[in-house]
């Protein structure tokens, strides 16, 4: 069984976050592995007790991204591929990152594609579907179960607070929700092993992608506002109602 996970290198959003302009200041941030890719090789990981095969993890990026990706390695994946973007990165979307994905897995050897459902930095959860898209393949989202019999896959997804349980044929793609499994730390001998294990990189004129040009600009970035002191409203009920809706009227515009 080929198993490919992709994986994104993001900020971490415990950590203190620093602007230049409208970008995020790279010096000053601490960056891992997205933490829902993590379900991600963690699931792969379990597939491949289960069922043997191999676990390629894969990212498009910087050269800076190669620290990420080894820790994937330690965590169990057998190999990874860095395919560098450094000299257009900033200036792609998810359409173009999904295109180079694409572009790339579609000339391999693949039965599963495993994703994190969102990256916690840009948060839209479109790279891997249009991945699917683009390869013409099936693809299921927010996944917290995943049963591998043959070439048939049985997926349970959160589907809004519900459960939806799906059949898919093999090859596949699954992007993986909290609760899916608890993802492993890196072992000491898993990290000494990781750094033995092919990292390798591909270069983005390598990849048959025709256009790659981004399809939406950043107009502007800013940092959440400081969140106001809590308000409490005295009298009896009737005069909280109706100087909460003064509130939302006047102050919050909110109701109209």
């Amino acid at each position: 069984m080929n198993i490919y996970v992709l994986m994104k290198r993001t900020f971490d959003t415990e950590e203190r976050i620093q602007l230049q302009g409208d970008r995020i200041d790279e010096d000053s941030a601490e960056f891992i592995i997205n933490p829902y890719d993590e379900y991600a090789i963690e699931e792969a990981v379990k597939l491949k007790e289960a069922h043997d095969g191999e676990i390629v993890v894969l990212t498009v990026g910087h050269e800076e991204s190669e620290k990420e990706l080894r820790t994937a390695l330690a965590m169990g994946a057998d190999r990874a591929v860095l395919i560098n973007a450094e000299d257009d990165y900033d200036e792609m979307d998810s359409s173009s990152i999904a295109k180079v994905i694409a572009g790339y897995v579609g000339a391999q050897d693949v039965d599963i594609l495993l994703a994190g459902n969102v990256a916690i930095d840009g948060g839209s959860g479109s790279v891997a579907p249009a991945v699917a898209e683009l390869l013409d393949i099936p693809y299921v989202t927010t996944a917290v179960e995943l049963t591998v019999d043959g070439s048939t896959a049985h997926i349970t997804r959160d589907a809004e607070g519900d459960t939806e349980k799906v059949t898919v044929q093999l090859p596949f793609l699954m992007t993986c929700q909290q609760g899916l499994n608890e993802p492993r730390y890196p072992s000491l001998p898993g990290i000494m092993k990781a750094k033995k294990k092919p990292l390798d990189e591909v270069e983005l004129d390598d990849i048959d992608v025709d256009d790659i040009t981004a399809l939406t600009t950043v107009e502007h970035l800013s940092m959440p506002e400081d969140k106001a002191a809590g308000r409490i409203l005295d009298g009896d009920l009737h005069a909280q109602v109706d100087e909460l809706v003064g509130i939302l009227i006047n102050d919050r515009k909110i109701v109209g």
